[in-house]
């Protein structure tokens, strides 16, 4: 049935989030998907090629229906495509910026499946992460190493959320002299 594939995509997404680790690219599903919308995209094509570029909803019902719902179709397995990779960049960045070295863990535990040798992403690297998704996350972290270099004496990895002390203790980098805030 049209968009079961995309469904299964969403729902590896969604327990994706709960998850403190990355599951394994969905290489097969994501490839299956893919094909389904251009067999769709073939179908669209098929059923407008007679027309020669003048169809006419109103004159074919049953033509556009059946159009309408490829199309539907099509743009849903696209976004459920896009959710999948949305939330697998998201959970790549949230790592980096936890500090977590996600190519050298993946690195790691193809290691420790292999006998100990790590093994090249073209001779059967079982990563967690597609091709593309390690040179995002290479790139993501060399310029999130850029980013937190020009800030080297503040954290920016810290908890956003101020603290429910009434006193805190705060540590001065530099000497601002006497500082007055609104509350005294």
């Amino acid at each position: 049935m049209y968009g079961d594939l995309g469904l299964k995509l969403v729902q590896h997404a969604k327990r994706t989030q709960a998850l403190a680790h990355l599951p394994p690219y969905q290489t097969e599903l994501v490839r299956a998907v893919t094909r389904e919308i251009r067999d769709l995209d073939k179908d669209v094509s098929s059923i407008l090629a007679p027309f020669e570029g003048s169809f006419n909803p109103a004159a074919e019902p049953a033509t556009a229906c059946n159009v309408l719902v490829d199309h539907l179709c099509m743009r849903r397995n696209k976004r459920c495509l896009l959710a999948y990779h949305r939330v697998r960049s998201d959970k790549l960045e949230e790592m980096c910026w936890n500090g977590q070295d996600v190519l050298d863990k993946d690195a790691t535990a193809a290691g420790g499946q292999n006998g100990g040798t790590t093994m090249s992403s073209d001779t059967g690297n079982q990563s967690s992460l597609s091709p593309e998704e390690e040179e995002y996350v290479r790139n993501y972290s060399d310029m999130l190493a850029a980013y937190k270099g020009q800030w080297m004496d503040i954290d920016l990895t810290g908890t956003l959320e101020p603290p429910k002390d009434l006193f805190i203790d705060v540590r001065v980098l530099k000497d601002a002299g006497e500082i007055q805030t609104e509350y005294g």
